[in-house]
């Protein structure tokens, strides 16, 4: 296990973490949360040995493999698959060994066993399976079967990421720390990961602003909070109901003592100078001395989101008619006919490099078309918040200057103090309004491009991927602000609280089509999970078959001997139980017929009618029964004979 005892951790003049203590269990499957600023990542650091405490102690087992995503990929021609296996150092020490003895000269003895210990430690570190895993790994996180052979160099930052979450997931670990693993992915992606670390058996511990996903994954949950880790048991909504209910006991303590405080004070005050109550006097100023004092329960304030009310809300905003877009040819859309008209409230799924910020961009004018036709209703407005914040934002200016130029485009007879008052809203206050956004944190560029789409009140809400980097009251403030608009919103984002609160419909983007997805988010993820499967499933069909070894076959023989063995166990209970129903079904329908004749007879007395009747009711049900089960089993039998 992990302790941390009483540490003290500093970083430059800020306390991160104030003579704290926690305990992490082999296993156990944690999700780290604070508010941004609060020091998660420098524990991360902390843990892995970058950084040191300043005073108290930190206690890891010496033998343990710590895992986690690097920062940085550097370039290199290594194909995708080969730069996931150099994640595990084991591996590829074995890999060399094995590879320099098979290509020693001699063949002596000596060599001979050389060879027999490099073979045995490959092996052990499960190399003969291990290209096979790296491409499952590469898939599930989105990269098509061509992928897996293309260099590193050639791959975009984005997938870069990818690449390096991959070769922390790869790597043999007794400890994987994952700091924001999601921000990078596409909703297939996150599903997927969802379910392979559900079944990591190691220790866990996570930094993420993705309510579901932390739900998901973590059965519990470690606050960082003013220096202090406080554990909880259950996911992230169970954290929120726990904390609340703290929060109220602290606060209805704070106030209880408050009165306590007062009502002692009070006392010392008027008898402290009556020789008959100076004692008792002097025993309360003692007691209030000795008091410890709580304090008040302190609330950051989350950032307030409020969507300002459109001029006008026409029904026709927006129509694309036999749209082909993208960058040039080939197109990555083809044929997109689609109308936006308003009130809509429209998610937009697909997988990563299947068109959906090409959509959006097209939508938002920002693409120009390859063909087609774009036609804007009357009175169009469109918001358009990128999913790369440099696409709006000129990282040499200053929010003020953002504003500026804004307010000229949109609202000329606005003041330089209305803008302040605006930006002040999005907490960006003092001398930060007039800082360049190049030295901002991913989250204040969010803030600020969000503040801009807003500004310009918007009929047509197009957001792609709005809260990578917001945290988690910033999203739930969003949701809330989108879910009162009264104008029309397309959204595409992998945070599925975000798409659950805000979208009544959804379109799907996927082999160069946008089409209309009849069906859930539940219904998408599994929709997402089977075509993984297929790519998985296709991937291992087009490898090539090793030439099997006499002791390969051997071995195979041996199995598919156990499975005839295992498959003839299952099949004779099934087959006995069949026999048994079909009998009994026979039997019941012998009875049901004699009954059926009897009750054709007229001179059967009426007592006898109603019981015959009443049997013969009886054996149908119990006839409907067995068919249903003779049905279950034959499909059985059919499945085990046919494998």
């Amino acid at each position: 296990m992990i302790r941390l005892t009483d540490i003290v951790l500093r970083r430059g003049i800020q306390v991160v973490l104030d003579h704290a203590s926690l305990t992490l269990h082999p296993g156990d499957k944690i999700g780290l949360v604070g508010v941004n600023g609060a020091g998660k990542t420098s524990l991360f650091s902390l843990l892995l040995g970058t950084l040191h405490e300043d005073a108290g102690t930190l206690e890891k087992p010496a033998n343990w493999r710590l895992a986690t995503v690097a920062q940085d990929v550097p370039d290199t021609d290594a194909t995708a698959t080969d730069f996931v296996l150099q994640g595990d150092v084991a591996l590829c020490t074995a890999q060399r060994a094995l590879q320099a003895a098979m290509d020693a000269p001699e063949q002596d003895e000596a060599a001979s066993h050389v060879l027999g210990e490099a073979q045995h430690a490959f092996e052990l570190a499960d190399g003969y399976t291990a290209r096979a895993r790296a491409e499952a790994l590469l898939l599930g996180l989105g990269f098509s079967v061509a992928e897996l052979h293309k260099p590193v160099v050639q791959f975009s930052g984005g997938w870069r990421m990818r690449l390096a979450l991959a070769q922390a997931l790869f790597a043999p670990s007794d400890c994987l720390l994952l700091d924001e693993p999601t921000n990078h992915l596409d909703l297939d992606a996150l599903v997927w990961l969802e379910q392979w670390l559900a079944r990591y058996p190691g220790l866990l511990l996570v930094i993420s602003h993705d309510r579901e996903f932390l739900d998901a994954i973590c059965r519990v949950t470690v606050h960082l909070d003013g220096g202090k880790l406080t554990r909880y048991g259950g996911n992230y909504t169970l954290f929120e109901e726990q904390r609340a209910e703290k929060i109220m006991q602290q606060q209805a303590a704070f106030s209880r003592q408050q009165q306590d405080i007062a009502r002692l004070t009070r006392f010392v005050e008027r008898f402290r100078a009556k020789a008959t109550k100076a004692r008792q006097a002097q025993s309360r100023m003692k007691a209030l001395e000795r008091m410890e004092r709580l304090a008040p329960v302190y609330l950051s304030g989350a950032l307030r989101i409020e969507l300002l009310a459109p001029l006008n809300l026409p029904q026709q905003l927006l129509t694309l008619h036999d749209v082909c877009c993208g960058y040039g040819e080939p197109p990555i859309l083809t044929g997109v006919s689609r109308v936006v008209t308003g009130g809509l409230r429209l998610g937009i799924l697909g997988a990563n490099g299947q068109g959906k910020s090409t959509l959006v961009k097209t939508l938002a004018g920002v693409l120009p078309l390859l063909s087609g036709q774009r036609i804007e209703g009357k009175g169009l407005v469109i918001g358009y918040f990128a999913q790369q914040e440099v696409d709006v934002l000129r990282l040499d200016e200053s929010p003020l200057q953002h504003m500026q130029r804004l307010a000229r485009d949109v609202a000329p007879q606005t003041t330089e103090q209305e803008w302040r008052n605006w930006l002040g809203r999005y907490q960006f206050d003092g001398d930060m309004m007039l800082r360049a956004c190049g030295s901002f944190s991913g989250g204040e560029k969010a803030r600020l491009a969000l503040a801009l789409v807003i500004w310009r009140r918007p009929n047509l809400l197009l957001l792609d991927e709005p809260t990578n980097h917001l945290d988690l009251p910033t999203r739930e403030a969003l949701a809330m602000a989108l879910q009162d608009f009264a104008g029309t919103v397309l959204l595409v984002s992998h945070d599925r609280a975000l798409l659950r609160a805000t979208c009544d419909a959804f379109w799907l983007v996927a082999d160069g089509q946008v089409q209309d997805f009849d069906g859930s988010l539940d219904d998408y993820q599994q929709w997402a999970l089977s075509r993984t499967r297929q790519r998985q499933n296709a991937a291992q069909a087009s490898a090539p078959e090793p030439e099997p070894t006499p002791a390969d076959r051997k071995e195979t023989r041996r199995q598919q001997a156990e499975l005839r063995q295992q498959r003839t166990q299952q099949l004779k209970p099934i087959k006995a139980e069949f026999t048994k129903v079909e009998t009994e079904i026979r039997q019941l329908e012998d009875d049901r017929t004699a009954l059926e004749a009897a009750l054709a007879q007229p001179s059967l007395q009426a007592a006898e009618r109603v019981e015959h009747g009443r049997r013969h009711h009886a054996l149908s049900q119990r006839i409907a029964l067995l068919e249903e089960r003779w049905l279950e089993l034959s499909e059985q039998l059919e499945t085990l004979q046919s494998v």
